[in-house]
């Protein structure tokens, strides 16, 4: 008897699904809950549209005087990002960051610890050629820190190298000395996430001060040697 009303309590169960008309599909496999985000939304999206925030930048004597946006050079999907001053005359005329006598030392300053450029992610504190190679003034600094931000966001690299005393007044001010700060590894917060950041000199300032070289040496024996740490591979 029980087996009877538990044969027609199943037909009744199955009329009342089929009711619905509901297609179940059964399967012993584990259910993932877990849905993967889509690849950082496309980086480069999301850099066109800071660029064009860049460009669209009002009342800015450093883009009236300029010849072009110089917004950044390498691999946008890279671990490892430098950020310089600003763009020189070369970089001017050609729309991209560190390609005169700066660049080409940049360039064998990360091959002396086995990096290739092109593997890296490069930008500058301001965007366009300050009149006459003038250093940015501390208000430009202040104003084109909150694209840097951005910038920083959007590549999300696991290091940061900050070269010259540009740079790391942008994100840590100027009360600080980098004659004291450079080779030191330090943290900063952007936007509610912690990076990990390198303070060095800038080539151009190596150019003029041969003697600190050195110095530079050991900061970047100590990125290489971070990298390794971290096993991220370029």
């Amino acid at each position: 008897m029980a087996s009877d009303e538990k044969n027609q309590n199943d037909i009744i169960n199955s009329e009342l699904i089929n009711s619905y008309k509901i297609n179940y599909i059964f399967s012993d496999k584990p259910i993932n809950r877990f849905k993967i985000k889509p690849k950082v939304e496309d980086k480069s999206i999301e850099l066109k549209k800071l660029k064009q925030e860049i460009e669209n930048i009002k009342d800015c004597q450093l883009k009236d005087s300029a010849g072009k946006l110089v917004f950044s050079d390498g691999n946008n999907q890279s671990k490892i990002m430098i950020i310089g001053e600003g763009p020189g005359q070369k970089e001017d005329e050609i729309g991209k960051p560190f390609v005169g006598d700066a660049g080409m030392l940049l360039n064998k300053m990360l091959s002396a610890i086995n990096i290739h450029r092109e593997k890296i992610y490069i930008t500058n504190v301001v965007n366009y050629r300050p009149p006459k190679n003038r250093k940015p003034e501390s208000a430009e600094i202040i104003r084109y820190a909150n694209f840097l931000r951005k910038h920083i966001s959007i590549i999300d690299p696991k290091i940061l190298i900050l070269m010259g005393s540009t740079a790391m007044e942008s994100l840590f001010g100027s009360n600080i000395k980098i004659s004291k700060e450079r080779g030191v590894w330090k943290n900063i917060i952007i936007n509610n996430k912690t990076y990990l950041c390198m303070i060095t000199f800038h080539p151009a300032y190596l150019l003029r001060q041969p003697d600190q070289k050195k110095y530079s040496w050991i900061d970047l024996k100590e990125i290489r040697k971070k990298i390794d740490q971290l096993k991220i591979i370029l």
